[in-house]
């Protein structure tokens, strides 16, 4: 923190749009529901979120459950100066050691505080009926249900048969990679297009981080899909095949788009946008005759940025249909599954769909 203080202080343009995002608020609010957090400073802020890394996330009804950073800077993130802020990338190097800083704390044995049965913790009555514990291994009679550190907990596994996978052997039949809701499904996807623009079309030149395939699936579709703080975070293979290719592509932690106006869980109206700007990983697998080579794409949102690859997800490792690819950390995402044109004869979802990992979300030719 000290780290990021002496940035601020040292680069004329961060500080005077950090400085102006902060006195933006409460004028650009004013015709808005009243922010939660009202910042007075830099050092207000800073000192928040320093505050906050060793504290680990609690449970509440709110859009930003679990997220203590993001509702230090949510209102920061709808304003003018904040877009440019949170656009910079100097700010983005910094807010990456940050959050692996973040990492370590919520890593470590005194992340378990929040695991209590009080108001705020996530074995209160009314967490655990959101959580659905029944469906996960964990230890009941132990106080912290036998989890290691908060991010054990966030990321635990479900207990065998909970998640059948449909019709694992036909390779026409695509899976869910997660417990998700259905954000989007764009067909026809562009090389290039706009997608800052309100309606956030994709471009997969930028989403693919300018990879060459981006031209394999011009033409293509885009399945997106969000997960809430309280689904399961590990993704799966919604095909069988070889990977391709796998790793973690660095981007933007916080930032949200203008057109989508006033966001009080930023950034969740921006979806579309941050698949091409966020921190994501991108999993290039070459799927079984007829669906061929196909992406999936988990995407970071705000400070649930930490998407881990499982170390055997290389370059020719032979993945099966459900099998797990790697997880979140911290809180809710999105994640995007990308296919080349003519491969989809139907999705058999639509936007606002609630589907499990392992469901059937749509048949290839």
């Amino acid at each position: 923190m000290q780290e990021f203080k002496h940035s601020i202080n040292e680069d004329p343009v961060i500080r005077m749009y950090i400085n102006q995002m902060i006195q933006q608020v409460s004028s650009h609010y004013k015709l808005h529901p009243e922010p939660n957090v009202y910042l007075q400073s830099v050092d207000e802020m800073l000192y928040l979120i320093n505050d906050a890394l060793r504290m680990a996330p609690e449970y509440n009804k709110s859009d930003l459950v679990g997220c203590r950073i993001n509702s230090i800077l949510n209102w920061t993130m709808n304003v003018p100066a904040g877009f440019a802020v949170f656009r910079n990338e100097r700010m983005n190097e910094l807010f990456r050691k940050v959050l692996d800083d973040y990492t370590t704390f919520l890593n470590s044995e005194a992340s378990l505080s929040s695991l209590n049965d009080g108001p705020n913790g996530w074995k209160s009555a009314e967490a655990k009926k959101k959580l659905n514990m029944d469906q996960y291994i964990y230890n009941p009679n132990d106080k912290f249900w036998g989890f290691k550190s908060w991010n054990d907990f966030f990321t635990r596994k479900f207990k065998s048969g909970m998640r059948p996978i449909a019709q694992p052997k036909n390779p026409k039949v695509i899976v869910s990679a997660c417990d998700s809701e259905v954000y989007a499904i764009k067909h026809n996807v562009k090389k290039n297009d706009d997608f800052w623009i309100k309606s956030q079309p994709y471009s997969l030149k930028d989403m693919l981080d300018d990879d060459k395939l981006a031209e394999t699936f011009k033409g293509g579709d885009v399945y997106q899909a969000f997960l809430s703080a309280f689904k399961y975070h590990r993704w799966h293979s919604p095909v069988s095949g070889t990977i391709r290719k796998a790793y973690i592509k660095q981007g933007t932690y916080y930032s949200g788009l203008e057109s989508r106006g006033m966001d009080p869980g930023s950034p969740d109206y921006s979806q579309g946008y941050i698949s091409h700007v966020a921190t994501r990983a991108i999993i290039v697998i070459e799927a079984d005759d007829p669906i061929g080579l196909m992406v999936v794409m988990p995407v970071g949102m705000a400070e649930i940025s930490s998407c881990v690859i499982n170390e055997k997800i290389k370059p020719g490792y032979r993945v099966t249909k459900g099998e797990e690819l790697g997880y979140f950390q911290f809180g809710g995402s999105t994640y995007c599954l990308v296919f080349q044109p003519d491969v989809i004869k139907e999705f058999n979802m639509k936007k606002g769909d609630d589907v499990k990992m392992g469901q059937k979300i749509g048949v290839a030719k």
